[in-house]
């Protein structure tokens, strides 16, 4: 799908979506727990369906019930036909790991943008705890022989992905003799081990850890039924936020400021560029600015690259993002993605191993290759709106995680074309 966008002001207010992450995280609990559990506001997208179909090919109970979901966990059964996890990187890494809980042969597929992203030290680190786990050709298809997990300990790197850690931390309690997952440095995206870490809590599970992070150690314990509600997304937001720093005015809400979530550094970033920003109760509010160049460490927020980079874009004076490499393992290579896309549009971009160098200025509109990548085609549209005559190519991306994203646009007065209409 190709999206046209014109010059637009935005003004408006918009509720943001609830979040993949904590959506994810919920329906892993909930499905490890005995009984019934409620998960209030779940995000309804496409990485959130793939979660739900793989869990209820494994025995786990899903339902509607109002804008809650439903969720009977505790006894998995051998699903009868593969665990087809799309393009969800945290459904197929969680997912590999609850099956080692699940009696029988399990093999997880994926969807092509899953290949080029990392697992294997995932597979390893199950193997040292004794589970018969294989991957093919170093691909996303993995064969998981599950049944009774013994636990003892088990070594994953920290800076790879924290959706390795979260995954042997969900199955840790139920492991016979418990489980000790020690950590190599650095330790990225700590704030997503954090979250993890919250909402186990909250089905019961107490998790204690080193002061860096570096070490977890989890003794068995049952998960306990919980009613867990979803907090509005950060990620979303900034894209929303950055519009109105941009080209308007956008009051989000369902948005909490002590949220563990990374992606809430968007509004210290926004801040830092000198953008009108005001917040109270469960909104924040973004208002056009002259927005100035920042240095921002991207290390334990990196999916906020591509949204920082276009507002870097349209700053001025000389930006420098750091801490980026993994960036390039996501839905596409961002790195690459971001500055072909940048220099599209007229902006200077010097790029390094871990860092680029954003020369801001005034974008000009250009067509704008998405890579599939749902935060490449939000971020881009942000510039799209500044500066017009812009096309997204692949825009229906954005169904990974908020599908309601170009009707939204459009209410906050984006002047946007879906495929020529």
């Amino acid at each position: 799908m190709r999206v046209s966008i014109s010059q637009s002001v935005i003004s408006g207010r918009v509720a943001a979506p609830s979040s993949k992450s904590y959506t994810l995280r919920g329906l892993m609990c909930a499905a490890l727990a005995g009984g019934l559990s409620e998960i209030e506001r779940p995000l309804y997208a496409d990485d959130t369906e793939a979660g739900c179909d793989v869990l209820q090919k494994i025995g786990v109970g899903i339902y509607e019930k109002g804008t809650s979901w439903i969720v009977s966990g505790g006894n998995f059964r051998r699903p009868d036909s593969e665990l087809f996890c799309r393009n969800s990187a945290g459904t197929l890494r969680f997912m590999t790991a609850v099956c080692s809980l699940v009696p029988g042969t399990c093999r997880l597929t994926a969807g092509l943008s899953l290949s080029r992203r990392p697992i294997a030290p995932l597979v390893v680190a199950l193997r040292q705890l004794g589970v018969n786990c294989t991957m093919e050709g170093g691909t996303a298809l993995v064969t998981v022989e599950g049944g009774l997990l013994k636990g003892g300990s088990a070594e994953l790197p920290g800076d790879v992905s924290s959706q390795l850690v979260s995954a042997l931390l969900f199955i840790a309690p139920r492991a016979a003799q418990g489980m000790t997952i020690n950590l190599t440095p650095p330790v990225e995206s700590r704030p997503y081990i954090q979250m993890t870490l919250d909402c186990m809590k909250k089905f019961g599970i107490r998790v204690d850890h080193s002061p860096d992070y570096m070490k977890f150690t989890v003794k068995p314990q049952l998960y306990k039924p919980a009613r867990y509600r979803a907090e509005g997304d950060w990620s979303s937001a900034s894209y929303l936020l950055s519009l109105g720093a941009l080209a308007g005015e956008v009051y989000v809400s369902n948005l909490s400021r002590d949220s563990l979530q990374a992606d809430r550094e968007i509004s210290a970033f926004l801040s830092l560029m000198g953008a009108d920003l005001r917040s109270g109760g469960d909104y924040v509010r973004a208002k056009k600015s002259q927005l100035k160049a920042l240095k921002a460490d991207l290390s334990n927020c990196i999916d906020l690259l591509p949204t920082v980079a276009a507002l870097a874009a349209a700053a001025q004076g000389e930006s420098i993002l750091s801490g980026i490499s993994r960036a390039r393992l996501k839905e596409s290579d961002r790195v690459a993605a971001v500055k072909e896309g940048l220099k599209g549009m007229g902006i200077p971009v010097r790029e390094e191993r871990d860092a680029m160098h954003i020369t801001g200025g005034r974008p000009s509109g250009g067509v704008i290759d998405s890579k599939g990548d749902h935060r490449i085609a939000m971020a881009f549209s942000m510039l799209g709106v500044l500066a017009g005559n812009t096309v997204i190519e692949g825009a229906e991306c954005v169904s990974k995680t908020y599908p309601d994203f170009w009707k939204v646009l459009k209410s906050l007065g984006g002047e946007v074309v879906l495929d020529g209409q």
